[in-house]
């Protein structure tokens, strides 16, 4: 998740502390300031690439499945189900679609991140990101929104260049992975560090032909 710490309105520490505990999925000291975004995680060829090329070259970085992020981290406007609410709404009107996924970047000097872009289909991403950035999920984001897939964020711009060589050598021996549907996404909390799932809502709109 792409690249900050407000509370959530409502439930109190030992609310969250007992729901995480239940879960057991993450430390509880995580979730303490919440965020919230709304990702589609990537299964595919492509992100079983992204994943494996993390263990070999970040492996700081595996705690985090592949990815894209839809909407980026953000403090909410109102409580919880109002968000998902919005969510839910916008899944349910939105058709399935497909993206491709183009060269690998970085963010370098701005940020030590090295990417893969969405080459084609980014609009659509981009449309989606507005659908759901209202409402309880509308935030005022620092950076124009950019449809990508993260491979991993480096501690320094060095570490990142030099993982965006290899990264990128590795992407163009295999040139068969490219496309990326899209068909569902995921509501997540945390706090920018450690992401617990909420809910996943499949988009179940129609495509207009």
């Amino acid at each position: 998740m792409c690249p900050r710490s407000r509370s959530e309105a409502g439930p109190s520490r030992r609310l969250i502390r007992n729901a995480l505990q239940g879960s057991g999925r993450y430390n509880v000291t995580f979730m303490l300031g919440l965020l919230y975004a709304a990702v589609a995680y990537v299964r595919s060829p492509v992100g079983i690439f992204v994943e494996e090329l993390r263990r070999e070259l970040h492996p700081a970085h595996t705690h985090a499945d592949a990815h894209l992020t839809v909407l980026p981290p953000r403090p909410l406007r109102g409580t919880e189900p109002q968000a998902l609410s919005v969510f839910r709404e916008v899944c349910q009107t939105v058709a399935p679609f497909e993206i491709t996924m183009g060269d690998v970047e970085s963010f370098v000097p701005i940020t030590p991140t090295v990417f893969l872009r969405v080459a084609r289909g980014a609009y659509r991403m981009r449309e989606l990101h507005d659908l759901l950035n209202r409402g309880a999920l509308a935030y005022e984001e620092p950076w124009p929104y950019m449809p990508h897939l993260t491979i991993a964020k480096t501690d320094t711009a060095e570490e990142a260049q030099k993982l965006e060589v290899i990264a990128r050598q590795r992407w163009h021996a295999n040139s068969d992975m490219r496309a990326v549907q899209i068909d569902s996404l995921t509501f997540v909390k945390g706090n920018g560090e450690r992401w617990l799932d909420v809910e996943t809502a499949r988009l179940s709109g129609v495509t207009v032909r």
